[in-house]
């Protein structure tokens, strides 16, 4: 497992006193961007041989978020490398050594001149050493299924502080877009993105937002043509517990 250590920053909390989503985010990007770094396929290695790991899903269970001035420990690791992907999993952790957010991804190796999407080769997983067992983070949900019934939010305009280095907009701020368009502020237990299309500067993005079925927010981010950008799920904690007493009557159901 690749690690670093850090320190949560008055900059990265929300009104709460505790690290927030974006930062949170930021962390563990941050994690995987320093693992290659450090493994000699950074940024400027991908920029030159025109490549780039793109990332294609998220799946994220937060226990709980760090409070201001908290030293925390972020740690990453390759779990496999099939065909056009790689999988990447994540944990960021108290002083103590628990667990305070866990993550799942999966990521695909990108061509950016020709702009198709590249197998991975065996040169390409040799810098990040071994894949190591992921984490138990419960049966995958799988792909984010967008309700029928979804109303419109407010129109979001691209700017320069949303773009990465690959001048897409940023993984991070595409959650941030979906939680800024949900009618209510909500404590977050888990998110689930989906990426589609490259959202770019200056274009514009709608969020459509709508319920699923056990109660989480779900926000399809649209670009101009009507074509999906990114599928967001924001589960709070209050969904979590009615999802978990959902199941559970489900199955002393089934076994009376």
């Amino acid at each position: 497992m690749y690690t670093f250590k850090s320190r949560v920053r008055y900059s990265e909390i929300d009104a709460d006193g505790r690290l927030g989503i974006l930062g949170m985010m930021n962390y563990l990007q941050d994690g995987s961007t320093f693992h290659s770094e450090d493994a000699g396929v950074g940024v400027d290695y991908f920029q030159k041989n025109h490549k780039a790991w793109m990332l294609s899903s998220w799946r994220i269970r937060i226990e709980e978020l760090p409070k201001l001035g908290e030293t925390i420990l972020v740690g990453t690791w390759p779990t496999a490398f099939k065909g056009l992907h790689g999988f990447r999993d994540f944990v960021i952790q108290n002083k103590a050594g628990m667990p305070l957010v866990t993550a799942h991804s999966v990521w695909f190796l990108y061509d950016t001149q020709r702009h198709l999407p590249l197998r991975v080769s065996q040169a390409d997983q040799e810098p990040y050493g071994e894949p190591e067992p992921p984490l138990d983070m419960g049966e995958d949900p799988g792909k984010i299924r967008l309700p029928e019934a979804m109303e419109e939010g407010e129109p979001v305009r691209i700017l320069r502080h949303h773009l990465d280095t690959n001048c897409h907009v940023n993984n991070a701020w595409y959650v941030e877009m979906a939680r800024d368009a949900l009618p209510e502020r909500i404590k977050i237990r888990e998110i689930r993105a989906d990426y589609k299309k490259a959202a770019l500067l200056g274009d514009i993005v709608t969020p459509r937002i709508g319920r699923g079925p056990a109660g989480e927010w779900i926000v399809a981010l649209e670009g101009r043509d009507g074509e999906i950008c990114a599928a967001i799920c924001l589960t709070d904690q209050r969904d979590d517990s009615r999802k978990d007493t959902g199941e559970q009557k489900k199955k002393e159901g089934e076994s009376t």
